[in-house]
């Protein structure tokens, strides 16, 4: 465990200066509200084409007592190219609901409260609470991060991302939790892709047990 402790600080010592434009999120948003809601449509589904789509979802639904009116119908319309809009219809329409009506229009700023969203899990919950209200309840598992914390061998899990966090919040202090899930989930996007990581071009093979593992 010490050794993890110490490996993963300099990961992200030399991470840091590989991706110094490492963004706090790749999703585009103006508020807590389009952030959560974007954040939803996110799940299984690349960040870019959600950027697509939010711009006149928001537009036409700026807010909870607006998106909690709307047909699903209406929604769909808007949603349909990036897929799995039938769930996600429902999912951001009845958590527009809840938010009005049980949160006072505005988006909760707990994890206990924001999964009683439909279609909130821990990590949507983390995104919203790490990068909107710069809060540290957890640390963010998504696609990227659990590939290359797999890759890094800084957990044993291979598909339960709430104990990879658990993993990871017991190595990591809490205010790294966020600046961890940036600076892993920029080096999975950008050089330690799923099928082909550039380990030749990796800023941490020095540092990573699967290095040179591919080919």
């Amino acid at each position: 465990m010490d050794n993890d402790k110490q490996r993963v600080q300099e990961v992200l010592k030399q991470l840091s200066r590989a991706y110094p434009d490492a963004p706090e999120t790749y999703l585009d948003y103006s508020n807590a509200f389009e952030m959560l809601i974007a954040t939803i449509l996110s799940a299984h589904t690349a960040d870019a084409c959600v950027n697509t789509i939010t711009p006149e979802l928001f537009r036409r639904y700026p807010d909870a007592e607006h998106l909690m009116r709307a047909s699903l119908e209406d929604i769909i319309a808007i949603i349909r190219p990036c897929g799995t809009y039938n769930r996600k219809s429902a999912y951001i329409r009845k958590s527009a609901r809840l938010i009005a009506e049980s949160f006072g229009g505005k988006v909760p700023k707990s994890m206990e409260d924001l999964v009683t969203l439909p279609g909130v899990s821990r990590k949507t919950a983390n995104v919203v609470l790490s990068v909107v209200f710069k809060i540290n309840d957890g640390v963010v598992v998504d696609t990227h991060v659990m590939r290359v914390t797999q890759r890094l061998d800084l957990t044993q899990q291979q598909k339960n991302r709430e104990k990879a966090e658990r993993d990871l919040m017991a190595l990591l202090p809490r205010e790294q939790w966020y600046e961890y899930a940036k600076l892993i989930g920029a080096h999975g996007r950008r050089t330690c892709n799923s099928r082909k990581p550039e380990c030749d071009a990796c800023a941490v093979n020095d540092l990573c047990p699967s290095a040179g593992r591919f080919t």
